[in-house]
């Protein structure tokens, strides 16, 4: 059985930066799944998964091969409302999941930046939130998953298993998660109280991180275009859930319709529009002036004010306005986003910041974020911080990007760092090797080989970072 014209789809990443042609597969069931695992095995092609597409890199793309569309595998199987225990299928998004779990009080223990992206998609990279070092990753809210590999052999994984650490975080490349069941988090409100305020310089906003750390969560945002003195300033949030009895209405903030963001703003301007509006500041220039104005507006009027936020706004800011990446422009954004140790991490963010100043590339988003280690193999996790940034990409910078982004690496691996799969667009095998090690690597390979003894399971990612010389 040859692959069908009629399925060649274009695919892009997130970022619109890359884009491949493949033959996309939409299944419904497991067991289609398993057919095409045996239909590729046969013909020697190769397949990955795709959750939502938001990832920034090639993670999810396979040119010229398979790819498996988990979305319409999207049904919740079990709830307990008692427990906060429930049962999905990889396809169900985050916002899927918190509407099914709000009215009963609970909420996901740890989400992305954005509501869309599957439960597969986000264990496949073991995504973390701004709570990393409170919750740490998705991954160890799982009770248990079930999984499919490409041998046609049906696993089910707890935390006692050794692939449970190896297929949650190792994107997608030892088998499909057919079910996964996880803990929610109880809560007693649909708000949170925050606290916001600016920091002077990045010394300071890496101390509010590391001081506010035990709050429930902790995130700080960066202005890149500032230099001297000033360099690295930003705002910080933090927030706390409410404990019971605090909120006078829980009956109503707990409901769903509360959280839903509204389509306009100010009540007039359709938010789908609103990336049009911001392409002519997509510049460096531009940019410089929306975050000095932002940073005074911040350092004047909202600084150190308390306010109750509903779980979704709070959560889910990427989410505000639709389609937001395409304010970037024709050439996409590439996101790139390093985790440090905390003893080296002011010196190799300033470092990071001035190299972005002085290639005339300053990222345009800079996020901070406290983390812990983990167990996961492929994992990305510090007893340190992160910092993400977003780059746009034209066809004159693309050649200075990819300068810009090897003498970056250069900077995290001297001080330690480790890189984060869900965003990256440009590492290599050498610098993999050098920052997993290579007992991980052999061990991920071993793992491979037993779950996947065809190699059916390849990704441009893959192929790029992992795959044998």
């Amino acid at each position: 059985m040859s692959l069908p014209l009629q399925q060649l789809s274009r695919l892009d990443n997130f970022g619109h930066s890359m884009t491949t042609a493949a033959y996309l597969y939409r299944p419904t069931h497991a067991a289609q799944v398993a057919e095409l695992f045996e239909i590729a095995s046969k013909q020697g092609t190769s397949i990955t998964f795709r959750g939502a597409g938001r990832s920034y890199g090639d993670a999810a793309l396979n040119a010229g091969h398979v790819v498996v569309d988990i979305r319409r595998m999207n049904r919740i199987l079990a709830w307990n409302p008692e427990t906060g225990i429930i049962t999905c299928e990889p396809g169900v998004t985050i916002e899927q999941l918190w509407k099914h779990v709000l009215e009963d009080g609970w909420w996901p223990p740890v989400v992305p930046g954005t509501m869309f992206p599957t439960l597969g998609g986000v264990l496949g990279v073991n995504i973390h939130g701004k709570n990393n070092w409170k919750k740490g990753t998705l991954g160890e809210q799982v009770l248990k998953f079930s999984a499919l590999l490409p041998s046609g052999e049906e696993i089910t994984c707890t935390p006692d298993d050794d692939l449970f650490y190896a297929i949650i975080s190792g994107l997608g490349m030892l088998g499909m998660i057919t079910q996964i069941t996880m803990q929610m988090k109880r809560i007693y409100s649909g708000n949170v109280w925050v606290d916001a305020w600016v920091e002077a310089n990045l010394e300071g906003m890496l101390a509010a991180i590391e001081t506010h750390k035990e709050r429930d969560y902790d995130v700080g945002w960066i202005d890149c275009t500032a230099g001297g003195s000033r360099l690295g300033r930003g705002q910080m949030h933090a927030a706390d859930y409410l404990t019971p009895g605090e909120d006078p209405s829980p009956a109503q903030t707990l409901r769903v319709d509360y959280q839903i963001l509204p389509d306009l703003m100010f009540g007039v301007l359709p938010k789908s529009m609103i990336h049009l509006f911001m392409q002519p500041f997509m510049n460096n220039a531009g940019v410089w002036l929306i975050n000095s104005a932002k940073y005074f507006m911040n350092s004047t009027l909202g600084n150190h004010k308390r306010h109750l936020q509903s779980h979704v706004a709070f959560n889910f800011l990427l989410d505000y306005v639709p389609n937001w990446e395409k304010a970037y422009g024709a050439g996409g954004l590439i996101q790139y986003q390093c985790f440090i140790p905390k003893e080296t991490a002011l010196d190799a963010f300033r470092e990071i910041i001035r190299l972005g100043q002085k290639h005339r590339l300053p990222n345009y988003l800079g996020v901070l974020k406290r983390h812990r280690p983990d167990k996961f193999l492929i994992t990305h996790a510090v007893d340190g911080f992160s910092f993400a940034q977003d780059y746009r990409v034209t066809r004159k910078n693309q050649a200075g990007l990819q300068k810009l982004t090897t003498e970056l690496d250069q900077v995290v691996l001297e001080a330690g760092g480790k890189f984060y799969f869900a965003k990256d667009s440009t590492l290599t095998r050498e610098k993999v090797q050098r920052y997993l090690g290579e007992a991980r690597i052999a061990k991920f390979r071993t793992l491979k080989a037993q779950c996947d003894p065809a190699g059916v399971l390849e990704s441009d990612l893959f192929r790029r970072c992992f795959a044998a010389e």
